[in-house]
């Protein structure tokens, strides 16, 4: 007796922007959650998994939480009960489906860290009929710390499917004439939009300890290289490539986005606007730790002008961007 096939759905490709993550709430116990999780990743933290683990478990995480949850309940957005860098998210994929229109391509997001899990994300893409998967990490400067962790979860998660999909994961965009060109356009939105003129432009990316760079990683490069080609566009502010977020006692690439700000007013420099290029979406490390945190110690010390050029979010460029990577990829 035969049995009739069960339905099964085909033809489609499934896009999977990724961001870092985000913890469900302000709560202590949601962001010790998410500080477990990302504090755990043998790519974010390469030391010793064992010793690391009863670090991590009997200091870091009975204390760090208190403290993260205070930075992040200041910039949560309480109307939509998020955080930022989902919010964010949310609208690129939505925008980013909405200009695309195409029955055959499913847009979706996931989160590194955090939900929702790029493992449920790519059984929903399946389920969905995606028999073609594109991976979109929302890391401009590749490191192994951001991009190259994505795509292990992403395998991961594949090697627990009996019927894959074909795989293309679009690697880093640094130099991506859409991408400087956005990065402009809002250095010059935000220079417009202020009633004085910047000494300097700091861009700040997310820093990685020095030994990451030392054993090969190219992020440091990368960096560099998106600022020299945003600096080619401006003839007449300087821009200065600083590294923020450090964390632990080991070193971290220089110049630090911190001591800078401390620094610069006593060298002259009292009006500077800040730009995050390396986070997709404004987030805890944008928001809190450069527009609150770093704002109010360049003042303290001497400072007189300081605003941050917000990051590229849900913008028409950054839209535009999202949509030439996909396309050049499917």
């Amino acid at each position: 007796m035969n049995q009739e096939h069960p339905p099964v759905k085909f033809g489609k490709t499934g896009i999977l922007l990724i961001n870092l993550g985000t913890p469900d709430t302000t709560s202590w116990l949601d962001i010790r959650k998410y500080l477990k999780e990302f504090l755990s990743d043998k790519r974010v933290i390469e030391l010793n998994p064992i010793i690391w683990q009863i670090i991590l478990n009997l200091f870091i995480l009975t204390f760090r939480p208190s403290k993260t949850a205070k930075a992040y309940k200041e910039i949560w957005m309480k109307k939509e009960n998020m955080s930022p860098l989902l919010y964010y998210t949310i609208k690129q994929t939505e925008k980013v489906s909405a200009s695309l229109s195409n029955e055959n391509l499913v847009i979706d997001f996931a989160m590194r860290y955090g939900n929702p899990s790029i493992k449920s994300k790519i059984s929903k893409l399946h389920k969905e009929g995606c028999e073609n998967l594109v991976i979109l990490p929302l890391y401009p400067q590749y490191a192994a710390a951001t991009t190259a962790t994505v795509c292990d979860e992403v395998y991961r998660s594949l090697m627990n499917m009996r019927w894959q999909p074909s795989l293309n994961i679009i690697p880093h965009y640094e130099s991506h004439p859409l991408y400087i060109d956005a990065l402009v356009n809002s250095i010059n939105k935000k220079i417009s939009e202020i009633n004085w003129k910047p000494d300097l432009i700091l861009a700040s990316y997310h820093g990685i300890p020095r030994k990451y760079f030392d054993k090969g990683d190219p992020y440091h490069c990368y960096c560099h290289k998106t600022t020299r080609l945003i600096s080619e566009k401006f003839n007449s502010i300087k821009i200065k490539t600083t590294f923020q977020s450090r964390f632990g006692p080991q070193e971290w690439l220089q110049p630090y986005t911190d001591k800078t700000l401390e620094k610069l007013p006593k060298e002259g420099v009292k009006n500077v606007l800040a730009i995050c290029p390396g986070f997709s979406s404004d987030c805890v490390e944008t928001l809190e730790e450069i527009l609150i945190q770093g704002k109010e110690s360049f003042i303290e010390s001497g400072g007189e002008n300081f605003d941050m050029i917000p990051c590229l979010n849900d913008n028409d460029d950054h839209i535009k961007l999202i949509n030439n990577l996909i396309q050049k990829n499917t």
